[in-house]
């Protein structure tokens, strides 16, 4: 296999020349950057990846760590981060975890490694303890609220937007609500369910189990909800869902089963997904796509630009909270 040196033997210049052409760098005289792809071609020359990364000092990858593929949420985060990534001349790598930590885990040893520069997590179930050292082997951004001195972050409050969607519910003269969402492992998780709670609470109800319902992503699930609320002696007169996805999946169940929406089951999504407008869904809009940008800014921030020596200074983590907007339809 051709190397370095042989190119630029055939190509009549310096080994620096050569590497300075290999790498678009600006000062190189035209004559002598044609002779060195000539001698390229000529020899069928290929880079070693892994050796170019060492000299750089990186990959020019990145990880996005995110639960679900097939998610519209994810998907809009994503297309965010891929619209900066391709500016800035940066490849994906796409880890989907399913919230197993053990795969979150193998995505943080991929930074270790250095087979990638950084990773952005859209949602994780690990605890923060355990990814924060890794960060001392490349930028970790994350896009929920972090309470650290070396992961930076974009969020929305989805406390405070849980809370509002209560709050609608309450004032539209709802008292007995339920509550659907993806998972309480997650801090996102964790704040939802503690907004719902003290919601009931604030009414003086007492929350019902069997009016919560955990692990509910995607249409189907929000129509099992319906069924299991069907076969209930007392439903709620409403439900907060924590995604648009399993809302839309209950009030295609619940029309099927001749429930009138909101008469008989107001309905609240989170995300303002396209299907929402469709479906008549009041919802919670959130900026996917706009945080999946910022996500990518907070990490390409932190990697050194070309000429420009890595420091050995602290990281300052940088905190972006966007907003949410309450979109009220004729669900609830």
């Amino acid at each position: 296999m051709a190397n370095i040196k042989q190119i630029a033997e055939l190509a009549g210049v310096s080994i620096t020349t050569v590497s300075r052409v290999l790498n678009n760098h600006p000062y190189v005289q035209e004559a002598k950057r044609q002779s060195v792809w000539d001698a390229v071609h000529k020899l069928n020359y290929s880079p070693n990846s892994n050796a170019v990364h060492l000299v750089k000092g990186k990959t020019g990858m990145v990880a996005v760590l995110l639960p679900f593929v097939n998610h519209p949420f994810s998907g809009m985060v994503l297309e965010g981060i891929a619209e900066q990534a391709l500016l800035n001349n940066y490849r994906l790598i796409l880890c989907q975890t399913n919230y197993v930590q053990t795969e979150e885990k193998r995505v943080l040893d991929m930074l270790k490694s250095k087979q990638i520069d950084g990773v952005i997590i859209v949602s994780r179930k690990g605890e923060w303890e355990m990814v924060e050292p890794y960060a001392s082997y490349g930028p970790i951004v994350a896009c929920e609220k972090v309470d650290s001195e070396v992961i930076s972050y974009v969020h929305v409050d989805r406390y405070k937007g849980t809370k509002e969607c209560f709050r609608y519910l309450v004032e539209k003269g709802y008292r007995h609500i339920g509550f659907s969402l993806g998972t309480s492992g997650t801090h996102n998780g964790q704040k939802r369910m503690q907004a719902y709670i003290e919601g009931v609470t604030d009414l003086g109800e007492r929350v019902r189990p069997e009016w919560v319902f955990e692990n509910c992503y995607q249409m189907e699930d929000g129509s099992q909800v319906v069924q299991q609320l069907a076969q209930l002696k007392e439903r709620p007169q409403a439900i907060l869902v924590a995604g648009d996805l399993p809302a839309a999946g209950m009030i295609t169940e619940a029309k099927k089963l001749g429930w009138r929406i909101p008469e008989d089951l107001a309905i609240i999504g989170f995300d303002n997904l396209p299907l929402a407008s469709i479906l008549d869904l009041t919802t919670m809009s959130v900026p996917s796509f706009e945080a999946g940008k910022v996500a990518f800014q907070l990490f390409i921030e932190q990697i050194p630009m070309r000429g420009q020596e890595p420091t050995d200074s602290p990281v300052v983590p940088k905190k972006v909270e966007l907003p949410l907007k309450f979109i009220t339809r004729g669900s609830a």
